[in-house]
């Protein structure tokens, strides 16, 4: 069908279903000289497919895209975060990241002519740290969430990106940020405290043995590319100074800490869908040096337990898709077709595509340790992980890189 009246040409732009309207906000037209971004509104009518635009009384949010929407059940709408950029002077832009929060009001509903109106939010609590590629979902509880993004550092002549694999809750109600944390299963706690307090009973006034104090976990989860570049995830958490009594609370926070939950690598521009208050969350993509890793991995968590995720669809290796730029697709497709055989002798090993391919990595040592093999064989990682993300990824990044392809292929040898 046509309608006339409707928004002009953009992409970046949101759209939600309020009200038998959708209504869509902002967006970016580029050409190749110059660019304009929008903050203007328009509603399309499902009842009478007719376009109309909309002039909200109020100072609204500048002119941006890539920002996020979100209905109430009054019929308002929240609009959230976004990017844009201006130029400073010729072939040199300043982009900014917006992290305000707008509220896009209904009001004389029920007559003809409905009006909107801009009212800026102040929310409180916990905000989420300034990001773009974030994805919005509509949760129980009068709530929105907010997942992911990436933070990208811009640098003279490159742009360096921090992703987010984080969850955030915005209550609508109460106009108050808060972080989603997981409290890990509770079936598997409560055994535990059972045990503990079956095991002091029944020692009577001996002395129970105690454990040795815990000293800091280092929890580490990596995504493998198929030719052996991995995006890895570290986190250390501190374990306590000395053994004390701890409350159960206490005690259920530190169980979920020290277990290794499963939960998504951090990325950017992921879908996410909510259903019987359960998150679903497909795809997205997060970038290693130069290049761009699409995800297809599946990912459910219940969010009134918010216990753990649960993964649904594992990430396959062999339909991961890379994207790069063109001197890299160029340099790539040389070392395919040669099969590893045009390639420096130190590197021909990881470039074999072989089914032997990772025997030709350095072996795993019987009974070697894990630090050991690390130890022994660390400039070869590194070099692997180098020739894969290529020389402008910084030394801090391509050894922790290296370090988990060492621990990746050492627990498969194992």
């Amino acid at each position: 069908f046509r309608a006339s009246g409707g928004p002009s040409g953009r992409s970046g732009h949101r759209m939600v279903a309020c009200k038998r309207q959708l209504i869509i906000f902002g967006g970016f037209h580029e050409s190749t000289r110059d660019y304009i971004y929008y903050n203007d509104v328009y509603a399309f009518h499902l009842d009478s497919f007719t376009w109309s635009k909309l002039a909200p009384s109020g100072i609204g949010p500048a002119p941006r895209s890539g920002c996020q929407m979100a209905t109430t059940p009054e019929g308002n709408i929240v609009i959230y975060g976004g990017y844009s950029k201006q130029r400073i002077k010729k072939d040199v832009d300043k982009g900014t990241l917006h992290t305000d929060m707008f509220l896009l009001k209904a009001e004389g509903a029920g007559k003809e002519e409905e009006r909107w109106a801009w009212t800026r939010l102040n929310p409180s609590g916990v905000k989420p740290p300034p990001r773009s590629g974030f994805s919005v979902a509509a949760a129980p509880n009068n709530r929105s969430l907010l997942f992911g993004g990436v933070h990208d550092e811009e640098e003279e002549e490159s742009i360096e990106g921090d992703f987010f694999n984080d969850i955030y809750f915005y209550d609508m109600g109460k106009n108050r940020w808060f972080p989603g944390q997981l409290k890990g299963p509770k079936s598997e706690k409560r055994k535990r405290r059972r045990g503990r307090q079956a095991e002091a009973e029944g020692a009577g006034d001996e002395e129970v043995e105690k454990p040795p104090p815990q000293g800091p976990v280092e929890i580490v989860k990596e995504v493998v590319a198929e030719d052996g570049t991995v995006m890895t995830i570290k986190q250390v958490i501190s374990g306590p100074a000395e053994e004390k009594e701890r409350s159960e609370s206490e005690e259920e926070e530190e169980d979920g800490a020290l277990g290794q939950r499963v939960e998504p690598c951090p990325r950017s521009n992921a879908m996410l869908a909510v259903k019987h208050g359960v998150l679903y969350l497909w795809g997205g993509m997060f970038e290693v040096g130069d290049r761009q890793f699409t995800l297809s991995d599946l990912y459910s968590i219940d969010l009134h337990k918010m216990e753990e995720w649960k993964v649904l669809v594992e990430m396959d290796p062999k339909a991961q898709e890379w994207l790069e730029e063109s001197e890299s697709d160029e340099e790539d497709d040389d070392t395919e077709g040669a099969e590893g055989g045009e390639e420096e002798e130190e590197s021909s090993e990881e470039e074999s595509e072989d089914e032997g391919g990772e025997e030709q990595h350095p072996s795993v040592e019987p009974e070697e340790q894990h630090t050991d093999y690390l130890a022994r064989t660390e400039q070869y990682w590194v070099k692997l992980a180098r020739s894969n993300m290529g020389p402008d990824a910084k030394e801090k990044k391509v050894l922790k890189v290296a370090h988990a392809m060492a621990k990746t292929f050492y627990e498969d040898s194992v």
